[in-house]
C-alpha cells in the first residue's frame, strides 16, 4: 500500500476516536456512492454529520482542509443527499473537516465545523 494510503487510513482511525471522545455515534465509514466517498458519517444531537478527514505530514504552503476544494465539496454533498434519501433522514446535516497532520514528532488535530454548506 503507498504511503499516502496509510497515513490517510491512520488519519481516519486518529479522527474516528476524536469524534467518539466527543460524543459522536459512528453510523458509517467511508460511504461510497457512485464514484463520491465521504470519509465518516456520524450523528450527534440528532444532527447528521458528514466529516472529510484530511492527513498530511506537514503543514507546507497550509493545513490539509485547504485541499477540500469547491468540487470536493461538491462531491461530498451528492454523496450525503444519496445517503440521505436511501436512510429517509429528514433533520439537520453539517459538513464538517478534521485536519489532521501527524509525524514522528507531530500530531495535530483541526475539528472544523459547519466547515462548508451545499448551495441552495
Amino acid at each position: 500500500m503507498a504511503e499516502h494510503n496509510e497515513l490517510g487510513i491512520k488519519g481516519e482511525k486518529i479522527a474516528v476516536d476524536y469524534l467518539h471522545k466527543r460524543g459522536f455515534q459512528i453510523l458509517k465509514r467511508n460511504y461510497r456512492f457512485k464514484r463520491g466517498e465521504i470519509d465518516i458519517i456520524a450523528k450527534k444531537d440528532e444532527r447528521l454529520r458528514m466529516v472529510e478527514v484530511k492527513t498530511r505530514q506537514s503543514f507546507y504552503l497550509a493545513g490539509p482542509e485547504i485541499t477540500v476544494t469547491k468540487k470536493k465539496q461538491r462531491a461530498i454533498i451528492k454523496v450525503a443527499n444519496a445517503y440521505i434519501d436511501l436512510n429517509d433522514f429528514d433533520g439537520e446535516t453539517q459538513f464538517d473537516i478534521i485536519s489532521i497532520v501527524l509525524n514522528e514528532k507531530t500530531l495535530e488535530i483541526a475539528f472544523l465545523e459547519d466547515a462548508f454548506y451545499p448551495l441552495l
